[in-house]
């Protein structure tokens, strides 16, 4: 047992079980314990190293709020500092302060005193912010704008709107040219670096922009020169094999990025034809990063309990709802990670396949052979399935087959796009599906939106206004016990106040007294109505309750929610 896990066990903050848990997540990733306890949530980062302080009676750190000099970086070669979970911070005479996630490590002390010459003074700082400094100072990749003055711009100029006649040669060539190359490289990683869910890459008029999507926001990276735009976009579709001839049809490709040894990332690429040239949109797909933990993704308990008895049961439909990119297909593959077991036999259709779950048979569309959503469940059904998951019931067809599925002995789980969870019977039954169908079909709907955490380095109480509060729909009791919480700005969040998101969840299982009302012909008004008064919340009251829990912001609950 490490020295860490002895201190936490000693101090009672994390239990034997945990403790054991964290053990083997370390040992199957790679990742030392502290990393580990952390990641599965046992443990924030910022009790991990005053634990540590204290028991060493040792400074902390964080490496968020300071600046290194690069002079003091290269006193220790990136190798060492990942090898020992170290960096250089400072020089005071000949003493050099380096910060540590382990200070007991004595060789680690004494090799980086063999290598400098000067007496190592250790200072506490997490794994976590020693990664992120280690990224930030020597993971540096090429500035951008230098990149950019590589070009000669002055010989590079494409065909102009509206010619569609392309010498795919010459586009070839400007691809392949080096400051090209770097900069396309560069993107992609500053992407990966500062956590975005997706990248634009896209062509306007008299300008040409490139912007990344954090947290839900979209934010300005880069402004390439106009000139360049046609370089850099025949680039990115080479890099996602995608025919650089075509420019006025829609195509969609994935580029694979090896990062490290152990780490891949996926970019799922969507190239549009606009007024003023392509439109490239890339979404960043970290395995490492998929939370199957259902407990770890906002549920509240009653809402976590009735969802786990809707997937548990034998047969029935469990349907997500959402828009885009609110994390529906994060819910749906915990879900099937919870239901995933050498007794059951789990089909899922997907377009696209976002990630790979080992024991899950997993099938990707091609509309353009005529394998969609509605042919892949009739053949699921001739596969002997106890799961079957559907990517999104987008027509009469696939609605019609599920519900037949989920009447004869199967589970299905599947998303729709709808505003909340009564309004999903209402575009079930204008696709066609009987309301008698419906009740006999559905066991639960669940609607989600994601919310900005405010950032725990920068964390501080806010200005109550109970006026907003009330029309926000907080009660009386709810007003006087909230205290509001919002983030100051910080290097950790890049001065915005958040880091990370949470999920708001509405959950609707149907229970009798809703069956009936969809049998009456009731509208999504009314479902939502009796869905209260059931005493299940919606997303507004899911929201309040993170805002109370000093997880999110009133700002970030009025952005992502309605009034109920």
């Amino acid at each position: 047992m490490s020295r860490i896990g002895e201190l936490l066990l000693r101090e009672k903050k994390v239990s034997p079980q945990q403790l054991a848990q964290a053990q083997e997540e370390a040992k199957r990733t790679g990742k030392r314990l502290g990393v580990a306890l952390t990641k599965l949530g046992y443990l924030k980062d910022q009790e991990l190293t005053q634990i540590v302080a204290q028991q060493y009676s040792l400074p902390a750190i964080n490496l968020a709020e300071i600046d290194i000099d690069p002079a003091i970086l290269k006193l220790i070669p990136k190798e060492i500092c990942a090898k020992h979970q170290v960096i250089p911070v400072q020089r005071k005479g000949a003493t050099l302060i380096v910060a540590m996630a382990d200070p007991a490590n004595i060789y680690a002390i004494d090799e980086l005193k063999f290598l400098t010459q000067y007496n190592i003074e250790p200072v506490v700082a997490s794994d976590q912010q020693i990664e992120d400094a280690m990224s930030r100072y020597y993971d540096k990749g090429p500035d951008l704008d230098a990149m950019i003055g590589e070009f000669d711009v002055d010989n590079v100029d494409f065909a102009a709107t509206g010619d569609d006649t392309v010498n795919v040669v010459d586009l070839e060539n400007q691809a392949g040219e080096a400051p090209v190359v770097k900069l396309c490289n560069a993107v992609l990683l500053s992407a990966i670096k500062k956590r975005a869910s997706d990248i634009h890459v896209e062509p306007y008029e008299k300008t040409f922009r490139v912007r990344f999507r954090i947290d839900g926001i979209l934010q300005e990276e880069m402004r390439p020169p106009l000139k360049l735009r046609n370089a850099i976009i025949s680039r990115l579709k080479i890099m996602a094999s995608l025919d650089i001839a075509e420019r006025r049809l829609p195509q969609d490709g994935r580029i694979k990025l090896k990062i490290g040894a152990n780490r891949e990332m996926d970019f799922r690429v969507s190239v549009l034809p606009t007024l003023f040239g392509e439109k490239i949109v890339m979404r960043l797909l970290d395995k490492s990063s998929l939370q199957l933990d259902m407990t770890k993704l906002g549920f509240e308990q009653k809402p976590l309990d009735d969802f786990k008895r809707a997937i548990k049961m034998p047969y029935g439909m469990v349907l997500v709802t959402g828009p885009t990119g609110s994390g529906k297909t994060t819910t749906l593959y915990s879900a099937l990670s919870e239901l995933n077991t050498t007794e059951r036999n789990i089909s899922t259709a997907e377009d696209p396949v976002e990630f790979n779950l080992p024991g899950i048979n997993q099938v990707q569309m091609h509309e353009d052979i005529g394998l969609n959503f509605a042919t892949a469940l009739r053949s699921f059904l001739r596969q002997d399935p106890n799961i079957i998951m559907v990517g999104e019931i987008r027509d009469f067809e696939t609605a019609e087959i599920a519900v037949k599925a989920a009447l004869t002995g199967h589970l299905v789980l599947s998303t729709l796009h709808t505003n909340d969870a009564p309004s999903t019977v209402s575009r079930l039954l204008n696709m066609g599906v009987e309301p008698f169908l419906v009740t006999a079909s559905v066991n639960l709907v669940l609607a989600q939106r994601l919310a900005r955490k405010i950032c725990n380095d920068c964390k501080v109480p806010a200005e109550k206004h109970p006026e907003a509060l009330a029309r926000m729909g907080f009660t009386p009791e709810q007003i006087d016990q909230a205290k509001i919480m919002h983030g100051a700005g910080c290097g950790t969040c890049n001065s915005t106040g958040y880091k990370g998101r949470i999920a708001l969840y509405e959950v609707m299982p149907f229970v009798d007294a809703l069956k009936e009302l969809v049998l009456q012909g009731a509208s999504g008004t009314e479902l939502k109505a009796e869905m209260i008064r059931q005493g299940f919340k919606s997303l507004r009251m899911s929201g309040i309750t993170k805002i109370m829990e000093g997880v999110t912001t009133p700002e970030e609950v009025l952005r992502t929610t309605v009034d109920d």
